[in-house]
């Protein structure tokens, strides 16, 4: 197995990928988030290493993965089932290596919304200024736990982590309906944000 993730690992870094941050509001535990100066509500962001789209019909979905704690998965997992989106997907151009990178190093850049220009959607969450694109969606359902998944030849009981799951990485998948394609000013950069051998390219 650990075979076949250093071989993935290495096809995987030949391909770029999409780069895109998540924005969504501060799940309400994380919120004694908000202090008496500061009435308004607080948004989380990050940066997603797994984005695709995977159906247009019957309603278009869109996937990604988040590595666990995480207060964005966190966040979209304590979202209410009565708004209309969950999240905005930012996809970014060429000229956001920055964001990106902001919004990955929580460590060094605790409040990236700070440095980012941003709007809101109809629903109060951020999006990006500058993007290539955004799209709002809504989770189809709450996370999926990837290491409780029966995968063939585990060697472990179904609903606990993994013997070595200390010195590994855990994810949830989510999954999520488009609601809405954002409406954008033209920024002059039509050329996606990449990633490419473990840097950001375009």
């Amino acid at each position: 197995a650990e075979a076949t993730k250093s071989r993935l690992r290495s096809l995987l870094r030949e391909t770029a990928q999409p780069v895109a941050v998540v924005t969504s509001f501060m799940s309400p535990d994380a919120s004694l988030r908000t202090d008496e100066d500061t009435p308004e509500p607080m948004y989380h962001g990050a940066t997603l290493s797994s984005f695709t789209s995977i159906a247009m019909d019957p309603v278009p979905l869109v996937t990604f993965a988040l590595r666990i704690p995480s207060r964005m998965a966190s966040s979209l997992n304590s979202s209410p089932s009565n708004s209309p989106s969950d999240m905005v997907i930012n996809l970014l151009c060429a000229g956001q290596a920055s964001i990106a990178t902001s919004f990955s190093r929580p460590d060094l850049h605790p409040h990236p919304f700070s440095t980012t220009p941003y709007f809101l959607n109809a629903e109060g969450i951020p999006v990006i200024q500058g993007s290539l694109g955004a799209i709002s969606c809504k989770l189809v359902s709450r996370g999926v736990p990837l290491h409780d998944l029966p995968f063939p030849s585990r060697g472990h009981e179904e609903g606990t982590p993994p013997k070595s799951a200390p010195a590994e990485v855990v994810s949830e998948l989510f999954i999520a309906q488009v609601t809405r394609v954002e409406v954008l000013e033209v920024s002059g950069d039509d050329r996606p944000l990449l990633y490419h051998r473990r840097r950001f390219t375009s």
